[in-house]
């Protein structure tokens, strides 16, 4: 990614946050440039909240620069918070607040806010307007604070999980506000851990691990395959023992299974390849699924770089 400073909504080169004896973000560069969805994906720990609680103000660095908007947010919060939506993991809204009154509050804090009752209407959200926020469902939490991101019209959003907890209707929904805000030139950071979310809406991926940049691109690019060769994925019964598989491969290939029941066969894949996995399944008296041949996905480099550990 470049661009100079006036192009980037967030500029953060060689940022460094400590909590005690632990540096949770270790030299991390990440630029934003204006009018772009960006991707910041990572396992639980990876210093993507913190990153962004700098970048929001929230949290000073212990080293490194960042800019938003060309504004230092530990120096120039005052000037920066009225250009920036910020939707926080967990909601971040008074417990016995009403949905309603919570969405007119914030809009009452813009100088040229959105009407709170067409955006309410918009996210689904009319039924629950005089609801307390403790007694809203999950899905409807995320809603909320997610008009409450929109409704002062930001230059730049701050979206941490922004569909966790959100059936596929309210996920879809979402991922089209998104869609929206690019269109009219609002820059997006998000964090998510869907790997699907990410590909279809991010111009733009990075991937940190243990608080550095370990990939960034756009989804394309990280997903091509290095050697120009397409892989071969299928579905099937999950811990299946692949030795006689691979046995019966050509050596340039490799059986791999990066999450439970979904395989991944890489390597030069050619007809060939494709009969004898299918005829390999078969012998085990299973059926292969959703058999597809192509380029890697966006999950399966996450995996390949940050690991299939639990954490």
């Amino acid at each position: 990614m470049t661009g100079s400073a006036t192009d980037l909504a967030v500029e953060v080169s060689a940022l460094v946050k400590r909590y005690g004896s632990v540096t949770a973000v270790d030299g991390l560069d990440v630029r934003l440039p204006r009018g772009e969805v960006l991707a910041l994906l990572g396992p639980n720990g990876a210093g993507k909240t913190t990153t962004i609680e700098v970048c929001e103000g929230f949290r000073a660095a212990d080293g490194g620069v960042v800019r938003v908007l060309g504004l230092d947010p530990a120096t120039q919060g005052g000037a920066l918070r009225p250009r920036i939506g910020v939707m926080p993991q967990g909601g971040g809204a008074y417990p016995g607040v009403r949905a309603g009154e919570m969405l007119d509050l914030v809009a009452a804090c813009a100088a040229n806010p959105l009407d709170p009752a067409w955006l309410i209407d918009v996210l689904g959200l009319k039924s629950a307007r005089r609801t307390p926020f403790k007694r809203l469902s999950g899905g409807q939490q995320q809603r909320l604070s997610l008009a409450c991101a929109l409704v002062g019209r930001p230059e730049l959003v701050f979206l941490d999980e922004p569909t966790a907890g959100l059936d596929p209707q309210a996920r879809r929904l979402v991922w089209e506000l998104i869609g929206a805000l690019r269109r009219d030139g609002v820059s997006v950071l998000l964090t998510t851990h869907l790997m699907a979310e990410a590909e279809a809406l991010a111009d733009q991926v990075v991937i940190v691990d243990h608080g550095t940049v370990v990939a960034t691109g756009t989804p394309a690019e990280l997903t091509a395959d290095n050697a120009g060769t397409p892989s071969l994925r299928f579905r099937a019964k999950a811990g299946m023992d692949t030795t006689s598989l691979t046995a019966a491969l050509p050596e340039r290939c490799a059986v791999t299974e990066p999450t439970p029941g979904n395989y991944l066969v890489s390597g030069a894949v050619d007809p060939q390849v494709v009969s004898t996995v299918t005829t390999w399944c078969a012998q085990q008296g299973v059926l292969a699924e959703e058999l597809q041949v192509g380029r890697r996905s966006l999950e399966d480099v996450f995996l390949e770089l940050t690991g299939r550990e639990l954490r």
